[in-house]
């Protein structure tokens, strides 16, 4: 028999779980930037994230009972109650994914309604549950909805062919989302997800500018399942080759063993990453802010490989009525000689947004046994101290 364990994520439990598992700063890894109050994509004024994680069973893979290691995360420009829209824009680094709702973003220049992110198979589920959910709250923008919904594969952990994610658990995700803290690693959408040959899942991180700069924060939320364990860097150190012989493999026995004849293959999937500001930035400039996403991934290592979907969506949260006013109105536009540490910001949020979804990931073993073994802090702390790239907890 398989026991039903359904894990809905709230902001109590975002706290705990915040205040229980360490971050990358709290290890000592040195990031540029000065992060916002919960260092979460929601010290963006008005953002929510909820999570929905759906994890039973043990043992060998019977297709549509499990086990099951999956679920939904919900991000929510401006919170569950708001019916307004916010400017937007995507870009794609590589394109073997899914990001629903795209082309009307490109389009119109706006996003109408909250993100979800999910598995690769249950996409076209959670798209219809986030129109049942507008359509039951009266938040649709039209009489249709082309919500945005993105996805990275989790078949190595998962019952992924057991369509598991159900209309509820998109419900839970999105009615259950708040500010403040958000919980990192094996939840949500990010539950069996994989990255550098460990065990990851869901990170954030935000930055928050000088005021001579303007003030503005910028935030980032992943969902990270790519790269090769040996492409892995963390702080600019080769962490994943100092560990590449090193007995933590992700895959099964026989991948492993080639691995140890290869060591320098890499590990190819998909990442996720919505990026969120209160800078007065129009679609045009969001489109520039998503392509920053791609520096932080290339600071951890990764390369975009042929099989990944590497997809990303920036929005704004100024400029509020815009998108729903039925009269010319006047927007605000930050000029674009000023722009540039918005960039940079998204590329540092986007680097700790990743290392931080791999630090607070946990062993996880599913289907068949399959086992995926979080990085181990200790060794961590130690490669980072070897190059002189620790900042030495208190």
């Amino acid at each position: 028999m398989y026991r039903i364990l359904i894990i809905t994520i709230v902001l109590t439990a975002q706290l705990s779980l915040a205040q229980r598992k360490p971050r990358a700063r709290e290890l000592g890894v040195p990031f540029d930037g000065t992060p916002g109050t919960y260092n979460a994509i929601t010290d963006v004024k008005g953002v929510e994230v909820g999570h929905s994680t759906i994890i039973s069973g043990d043992g060998p893979l019977k297709v549509g009972v499990g086990p099951v290691r999956t679920g939904v995360t919900a991000v929510l420009p401006r919170g569950k109650e708001s019916t307004d829209l916010a400017f937007a824009a995507w870009f794609t680094l590589n394109g073997n994914g899914e990001m629903t709702g795209t082309t009307w973003v490109e389009e119109s220049g706006f996003l109408e309604g909250p993100i979800t992110i999910t598995n690769t198979h249950s996409v076209g589920t959670v798209r219809d549950a986030v129109i049942a959910w507008e359509s039951k709250g009266g938040k649709l923008a039209q009489a249709w909805g082309l919500p945005v919904v993105a996805e990275t594969y989790d078949g190595f952990l998962n019952d992924i062919d057991g369509f598991h994610v159900r209309e509820k658990h998109v419900f839970d995700a999105l009615n259950n989302a708040s500010g403040g803290a958000v919980a990192e690693g094996c939840v949500g959408g990010g539950t069996a997800m994989n990255c550098f040959g460990f065990k990851c899942g869901i990170g954030t991180s935000s930055r928050k500018l000088d005021e001579r700069l303007g003030g503005y924060t910028v935030g980032v939320l992943v969902q990270s399942n790519f790269g090769g364990r040996t492409q892995l860097r963390v702080a600019g150190v080769p962490v994943g080759q100092e560990m590449a012989n090193e007995n933590l493999y992700l895959r099964p026995k026989a991948i492993a063993d080639a691995r140890r004849e290869n060591p320098f293959q890499t590990e190819e999937g998909s990442i996720i990453i919505v990026v969120a500001t209160d800078a007065p930035l129009l679609s045009h400039q969001l489109k520039r802010l998503a392509r920053r996403a791609t520096l932080g991934v290339a600071r951890t290592g990764g390369t975009g490989g042929n099989s990944s979907g590497d997809i990303f969506i920036a929005f704004s949260t100024a400029n509020a009525g815009a998108g729903i006013s039925k009269t010319p109105v006047d927007v605000k536009m930050l000029p674009n000689d000023q722009i540039s540490p918005l960039f940079e910001a998204t590329a540092q949020a986007a680097e700790e947004a990743i290392v931080n979804a791999l630090v607070a990931a946990e062993t996880m073993t599913g289907r068949d046994g399959n086992t995926s073994y979080a990085i181990p802090h200790e060794r961590l702390q130690q490669i980072l101290r070897k190059y002189n790239r620790l900042n030495e907890p208190k």
